[in-house]
């Protein structure tokens, strides 16, 4: 598995993002799930 470094302001807004103790891994999981969803949803709004 490839290693990532993050400065510490990213490290400090995931921690922010933070919910009950979630993981890093989960966290951005759901950010990139997020995005996913509101790419499709553009997609399909510029659809005629």
């Amino acid at each position: 598995m490839p290693e990532i470094e993050l400065d510490e302001e990213t490290v400090d807004r995931l921690d922010r993002l933070a919910v009950e103790e979630e993981s890093y891994d989960e966290i951005v999981t759901e950010l990139i799930n997020i995005y996913e969803t509101e790419e499709r949803t553009l997609f399909r709004g510029g659809s005629p």
